[in-house]
Order: C-alpha cells, then structure tokens, then sequence
C-alpha cells in the first residue's frame, strides 16, 4: 500500500472520531463499510495507474508542438479511470451527481493519489475545486454547462490568477474584460491579457479546459480600477458551447509558452494569452468570451473559495509526497548494510556489516521524518474535518466556530506541511547517502516535487502575512483565542496521564508565548512594524501547532496501551509516542528563540539598507 492503513484508521477513527460525522444526516447513507471501500479502491487505482508512470512523466515532460501540448499518454488513461471510478463527484451534493462524502474522508482517499503522483493527480485536484466554486457561486445554466462536466470527469479545469508582471500581487493584475452583452449564461466579456503559472493550461486530454479567471472591468474613464476591489471572476472555456451543450468554436486562447520546472513536471504549466489568436476568433470577433461570476468587484473574494481549498490540497500533497518519501528510505535503512555496531562486542572489522537501520543517527532521522510526516497528514485531516464540521455540526455555535478555526489555519495547513514535508525528503536524501542523489531511486524526485510546495498557492512569506495579518492582528485575536481553547482542553487530558504531563505544561507554556506575543503585535502602533518578521511568527505558530496535534493523539495512544493490545498495536502506538516525545524534545524548543525575535520587533532584515547588500 501506498499509505499503512493502520494510519489512516488511526487518524480517522480512534482520533478523529469519523463515525461521528457519518452519524451526520448529510452522511447518513455512508458507513465504515463505505470509508473502507473508497479508501480501497483509490489505493488501487493509485498503485495500478498513477504509480507506474511516475518517473516517465518527470523524464518525459511536456512539450509544445505545432498542434498544441503533448503529454503521455499514461495521464490521461489514469484520469480517465479516476472519473469512471466517479471520484471527481465524490464530495458533491447529489443533486449535482455527487457522493456527498466526509471532507476528511475525501481528503484520506485522495492522499493515495498525491502519494502515488502527486503531478497526475494536480489535474484532479484543481477541476473539482473550480467545479465547486461554480457550484458555490454559478447561475444554474453556468454550473449545468461548466460544472457538471468537470464532476462527471468528461472536462478539466484551472484556475488563472498571477499575471508575468505580478506574480503573487494579484491588485496589479492587467488582463481587461469588456462588457459584451448577454447571454444565457450570463453578462458576456471579451478578455484580453497574459496569464502565468497556469497549472493544466493547455493539453488534449478532455473535451474541454473551463478556466475561471481573474480580470478587471474598465471604468467609466477607460482605466483599469486600482487594488484588489476591481477584480472580478469570469468562467472562460477553451471552446464555447452550442445551445444544445455540444462543444462549438475555439475561443481566443492561445499557448504562449510552457514553464519548465524542477519538479511537478507532468502537471503542465503554461503562460496563457486571452484576447491575442490570429487564428480564433469567436462569433467573428477578438477577444475569450467569459462570462461573470457573481457580481463585479467580488472576483477575489469568490476566488478565495477556490485557493483556500487549493492551499488545503497542496499541505496534503507535501504530506504525501514527505510520507512517501519517509516509507522509502525507511525500506532501505532496514535492507542496507553498512558499518558496525558501535561500542558492542564483536564491532570489529571482522564483524559482519548491520542494516543501516540499527545505527543511532538512521534512527534519528527516520524519527525525525516519522515526527514530520504523520503529523502533517493529521493537520490537514483535522482541518478537512474542520470543513465537515463548519457545515455540518449540530449548533450555529459549532458551526461558526470551525469556519473560524478553519480560516486561521488555513495557511498553517498550506505552508507547514510544504516545509517539513520538504525537510523529511531531504533526511530521506540522506539516509540513502550517495544513491539519494542518483534519479534510479524515487527519493530525489520526492524532494524536487516536494520543493514546489513552500512557492505553489502563495509562498511562505504570503502566507505568513495572511496568518499574522488578517488571521491574528485584524481579528485581535478573537480566532486564536478560540484555537487556545481547544488547546487548553488538549492539555488538560493530558495532564491525567503521568506519562503526558510534561508534554502537556511545555505545550501550555508555548502557547502562552504565542499569545503574549500575538498581543504585543497586536496593540503595535505601526502594522508595518508588527508585520515585518511574520514567517518567523509562522514558524513558531505551525511548530505549536503540531506539537498540540502530536500530544492529542498521544493522548489516544496511551489510552488504547493501557487496554493491553496485541503485539502489533502496541508497537504502533509505542512509535505515535515516541514521534510525540522526539517533537517535543527536538522541535517545541525552537519557537522560544523564533517568538523572541519577533517580539523583539527587529529590523535586522527590514531595516537593511539596499545598498548593503
């Protein structure tokens, strides 16, 4: 298997309690029966189609020819299983064809996807998260024309935001839509512009690519509106539909260019231009015939509903892509043989080699990654359960509170999985030594996929500014108060577990750090000032975070230990406890020093001249 089931029935049911949300009556024709049999059949789809073709999709990358992007032909035959086995449905309602499954249950299916190739399965990830923004926020005719085939499989989708110009800075964003008229899919615009970056842009693998872009509307004066309010969002197919729903004419949009990168590299990237084809030119005219969503203006706030979801999805693929990585190197360690033992009789020269496994540093690192990686696949679970609950939790209260719980982590969950994901792949690089770095073995290639992720979504540093910005000082920290909460509870169950106490009072004690920080920030007269060391803030915030995750499923592992579990259990829940006690150990320490600098308010790196560097 590509995931240990043993954890994912941890994390789902012993932890997490997901029988409690198929009690839900959203989830009421679902049950552990059915968990188990999606969760089945992905890891077999994973293994038999997305699997076997992960290292020719990273030699063989796609390429621009005179007829469009060519891509092997392995991605498509997998997506194609992937839609008839009615995955893309999964989480929709069933009025739109959907399964109406758990978001923490959708999120463990699809980890065996993201695990096998993470590149083939972006193409999935982004179509059912533009299909569920139209379903949020379309007119029926939109989502009946747009969305449903996105759900069935038949089309894929992406989403086009950064500009070459803007990159992340999506108020200086130039691409012009026009008003055009009407039609039954609503207010009509010709787009013109460039945009960068797009994830599955271009290619033959479906009927058709909807894109959901982001644009401005000219004022009244001709000139672009300044700033974020602007921006509105449009629905823009690579080929318009006919009345009847067939596909009809090629809209004006053309490949610019396809980028190159280190990794991801079956996922194609390209630099799209709207309103630029010599060639096509729908109904007679130049110019991609969009079609709003919403109303104008609100383009970036509906957009967000698409990159929050986007930013839940990348945390779980670095997760993936660290635990993968992990279980790798964790295989060789235990099959190499190297060195003696150190210090044991019989350590000589003529001893014979032991399994690198056995010498204290391996162990070090293949813990440090276990520490890691489980605990980042638990953080994204959590906050798929956190989407489950903000609709389907028994009180408004319940209700309202994960939305606002979910919202604060959100850049968590996107940023601290891509940086210690990252860091597991690069130990896993380690433990193989000199054959890390040779392409014959998968571990390199984890990392360079791997090494997207902190960029992919919005960078660490944005995302830290989000956090720290609209997350901690803009609310006054009203969501964080919340989030200490349920710490607090945490750290009170484990209080009644001798063997947890300390944990619990070191988890106490970071967080109280956090929180005297957060409102020193808080009440800073100056927010450029307050905001000038957010990623170390982040750091120190994920770190805290983690380790409350890794003491409350401590708190499950020694409770099931002392029901005197069988031989295989209790070695399951003996490593849970040992990655807990190595990250508190080794890794709680370390927010001290990140949360003094940012209290300190230093401009050690704000203030540096430019011409000192």
């Amino acid at each position: 298997m590509l995931i240990k089931r043993r954890d994912l029935e941890f994390l789902l049911y012993e932890w997490l309690d997901v029988e409690e949300v198929l009690a839900r009556p959203r989830f009421a024709e679902h049950t552990r029966d059915t968990v188990t049999a999606v969760l089945d059949m992905c890891n077999e789809i994973a293994l038999a189609e997305f699997l076997p073709h992960y290292k020719r999709s990273d030699i063989d990358e796609p390429r621009l020819t005179a007829h469009g992007v060519s891509l092997i032909p392995e991605i498509a035959h997998a997506l194609k299983v992937f839609a008839e086995a009615g995955l893309p449905a999964a989480v929709f309602d069933t009025e739109f064809g959907g399964m109406q499954l758990p978001e923490v249950v959708y999120s463990a299916a699809m980890s065996h996807f993201a695990a096998a190739n993470v590149a083939t399965s972006a193409y999935s990830v982004l179509s059912v998260a533009n299909a569920r923004l139209l379903t949020a926020f379309g007119t029926a005719p939109q989502i009946e024309t747009f969305a449903r085939p996105q759900i069935e499989g038949r089309w894929l989708g992406t989403m086009c935001l950064s500009e070459p110009h803007a990159g992340s800075s999506l108020a200086d964003i130039n691409t012009r839509a026009i008003p055009d008229g009407r039609e039954p899919l609503g207010a009509r615009f010709r787009l013109f512009g460039n945009k960068m970056w797009i994830s599955g842009g271009e290619h033959e693998m479906s009927e058709n690519i909807v894109h959901l872009v982001l644009a401005k509307v000219p004022g009244a004066d001709g000139h672009l509106v300044p700033g974020v309010g602007g921006i509105s969002l449009f629905v823009v197919p690579r080929s318009l539909t006919t009345a009847s729903g067939e596909i009809g004419e090629r809209n004006d949009i053309t490949v610019g260019g396809l980028n190159h990168k280190m990794g991801y590299r079956g996922t194609v990237n390209c630099l799209l231009n709207f309103g630029e084809s010599l060639v096509h030119r729908p109904q007679g005219a130049s110019g991609a015939v969009g079609y709003l969503i919403g109303r104008q203006g609100q383009g970036l706030a509906l957009m967000f509903h698409m990159m929050n979801e986007a930013r839940i999805s990348i945390g779980l693929g670095a997760a993936m892509l660290g635990y993968r990585g992990y279980q790798r190197s964790l295989g060789y360690a235990r099959e190499r043989p190297q060195g003696r033992r150190l210090g044991a009789k019989g350590s000589g020269k003529s001893a014979p080699p032991v399994p690198i496994i056995e010498h204290a540093d391996v162990k070090r690192m293949l813990l440090a990654q276990k520490a890691y990686v489980e605990v980042a696949l638990a953080m994204v679970l959590y906050c798929a359960k956190l989407a489950d609950d903000r609709r389907t939790a028994e009180s408004p209260d319940a209700r309202a509170c994960a939305e606002r719980l979910l919202d604060l982590l959100t850049p968590v969950v996107k940023t601290w999985p891509s940086e210690w994901g990252l860091a597991a792949n690069d130990l896993a690089i380690q433990v193989y030594g000199g054959y890390g770095y040779a392409r014959d073995y998968d571990v390199e290639q984890l990392y360079r996929d791997n090494r997207l992720n902190p960029i992919h979504e919005g960078t660490t540093g944005v995302q830290a500014l989000d956090l720290l910005g609209r997350k901690v000082l803009r609310d006054g920290g009203a969501a964080l108060d919340l989030l200490r909460a349920r710490i607090e509870h945490t750290a009170g169950r484990a209080g009644s577990h001798p063997s947890l106490r300390a944990y619990a009072a070191r988890l106490t004690e970071a967080w109280n750090q956090i929180a005297a920080v957060s409102q020193a920030l808080i009440t800073a007269a100056d927010e450029a000032v307050a905001l000038q060391n957010a990623t170390p803030f982040l750091w120190a915030f994920g770190h805290a975070v983690a380790a409350w995750l890794w003491l409350d499923q401590a708190i499950v592992a020694t409770t099931c230990l002392a029901g005197n579990p069988g031989q295989a259990d209790r070695a399951f829940y003996a490593g849970k406890l040992r990655a807990c006690r190595f990250f508190f150990e080794c890794e709680l320490p370390k927010i001290g020093s990140q949360l003094a600098f940012v209290g300190s308010h230093s401009d050690v790196a704000g203030g540096m001249p430019l011409d000192a560097f």
